[in-house]
């Protein structure tokens, strides 16, 4: 019987992760902000905002990764449930991004199926060392984001209202999803793992940004 319920869960995460990087994201709210009713950003300032959503795109991505590869070794159902509830919230996020990559006339990062790969690895890793130190990796992961998003909503041309509109509620998000992991026992990671996740994020960011 344990066998089985190890099949279904892994059985689980793969249609989870094919669904994440193949198919087009599901959106369960309407895109935050209004489209601009006509040309508002110049041919320069819609390549940057494009870049930037790209790279907002992938960490959606890799977000959910993260969530997926740690509900797959969770010990408690109750964690479990926690990490594919935000996982579910982040993927509205991937669908915002996604949308919007569209009407700047972008595409995602070519390297998202790495991107996920590499992420849902990192989450199933750190979920092994037991449901508090998932947790905590959580909380650090979306202080990490909302530093990421600060930085994201300064660079953004003043014209762009519907990516800020996006990134603003994302942000809002995931201050929630660290708080609500906090809340759950989520306990402070080492200084080095800190670290650690800090350069992938900035290894990941910055080739997003271009590739």
């Amino acid at each position: 019987m344990q066998s089985g319920r190890s099949l279904d869960a892994v059985i689980g995460a793969l249609d989870r992760a094919l669904r994440a990087v193949c198919a087009p994201a599901q959106l369960l709210r309407p895109v935050p902000g209004a489209p601009a009713p006509g040309p508002s950003l110049t041919p320069a300032e819609q390549r940057e905002s494009a870049a930037l959503m790209r790279v907002n795109h992938a960490g959606e991505l890799a977000a959910q990764a993260l969530y997926h590869g740690q509900a797959l070794m969770a010990r408690s159902a109750t964690t479990r449930a926690m990490l594919l509830a935000a996982a579910r919230a982040e993927s509205d996020h991937l669908g915002w991004c996604e949308r919007r990559l569209t009407e700047l006339h972008a595409r995602p990062s070519l390297l998202n199926p790495l991107w996920y790969a590499g992420s849902f690895a990192i989450g199933a890793l750190a979920a092994l060392a037991g449901d508090r130190s998932s947790l905590g990796f959580v909380v650090e992961t979306e202080r990490q984001v909302e530093g990421h998003l600060d930085e994201h909503l300064g660079r953004l041309p003043v014209g762009d209202t519907r990516s800020r509109a996006i990134l603003e509620t994302m942000r809002a998000e995931e201050i929630a999803h660290g708080a609500s992991a906090a809340a759950a026992g989520g306990e402070r990671l080492p200084a080095p793992v800190r670290a650690l996740m800090r350069h992938a994020a900035r290894v990941m960011t910055g080739t997003a940004y271009w590739v």
